[in-house]
């Protein structure tokens, strides 16, 4: 497959003696377990646990690189400086533009030195590499269809940022979101809600006979909202829906429509969850 460059992504690196430690009680992702040639997903969350920033992380000279969209950049730049006080890091917005992922036979060629594996795609089973700057010139829409069929979201297109919790987009499977390393902007929410299992929207692949509506259309089931759709590719899409009602849903017949549009709905395989067949169940 060609490597594709994702001219709407930007990128911080982060440096200093303190660098990790400033990082490991800001964000949700366990920098310390981190591997070398590891990128993993991450969040600044609001104190209420939601997310406000997204963005892949990984180890990068003797700091850290966070892959962001160019939209989100300045923000995340400006809220990490107000955190910083008197910590020995530095924080700069990196020379290159932009991002190229690539997998298959062309992340196979890409040197070790050169970006980080996608721990996200990992865990789906496809080998796909992160590196800054352009690399390839293969189509954006290659990659969305990639990330669709496996179940893996992007803010934006996906979801609003200060309307997810992490575990909506499956932070508590990909390996973004620690509920071991301590204290973190937002961690008392998303470690309760982790014990307390309350988890009940969720990320599903979604897929239709025809063409699916744009991004933004309800899912409902007779009638009531059960999610909306994200990224769509044809008959195929992305969603963020209610598990506990789309799965009564399922388990009585009833049909799931997207506008007017036949759908059916399937967890990521990776995830390893299933849909609870009652309210019931989801609670148990």
């Amino acid at each position: 497959m060609p490597a594709v460059f994702l001219k709407d992504r930007s990128l911080l690196f982060v440096s200093g003696a303190e660098a990790q430690s400033f990082l490991q009680n800001l964000i949700t992702t366990d920098i310390a377990a981190l591997g070398a040639d590891e990128a993993r997903p991450g969040a600044l969350l609001t104190p209420q646990g939601k997310i406000l920033f997204d963005f892949m992380i990984w180890r990068g000279g003797d700091g850290y690189m966070i892959e962001t969209d160019a939209g989100q950049r300045d923000g995340l730049l400006k809220r990490l400086t107000m955190y910083k006080l008197r910590a020995a890091v530095t924080l700069a917005p990196s020379i290159e533009e932009g991002v190229t992922v690539s997998w298959g036979e062309d992340a196979e060629g890409v040197r070790d030195s050169q970006g980080a594996r996608d721990g996200r795609f990992a865990k789906a089973g496809v080998a796909l590499r992160r590196r800054a700057g352009r690399h390839g010139d293969g189509a954006e829409a290659l990659y969305d269809a990639l990330r669709i069929r496996h179940g893996i979201v992007t803010s934006g297109s996906d979801f609003a940022l200060q309307d997810a919790f992490p575990h909506d987009v499956l932070m508590d499977f990909n390996g973004g979101l620690s509920f071991r390393k301590g204290c973190y902007v937002g961690q008392e929410v998303v470690s309760r809600m982790q014990h307390r299992g309350t988890a009940r929207r969720r990320v599903v692949t979604v897929s239709a006979a025809t063409d699916l509506p744009g991004t933004g259309t309800e899912i409902t089931a007779a009638g009531k909202p059960v999610g909306t759709l994200g990224s769509v590719d044809g008959g195929n899409g992305l969603a963020i829906v209610r598990i506990d009602r789309a799965g009564a849903a399922m388990a009585a017949g009833t049909p799931l429509l997207a506008g007017d549009t036949p759908v059916s709905l399937v967890l990521p395989a990776w995830s390893g969850l299933v849909f609870p067949a009652s309210a019931d169940e989801a609670s148990a």
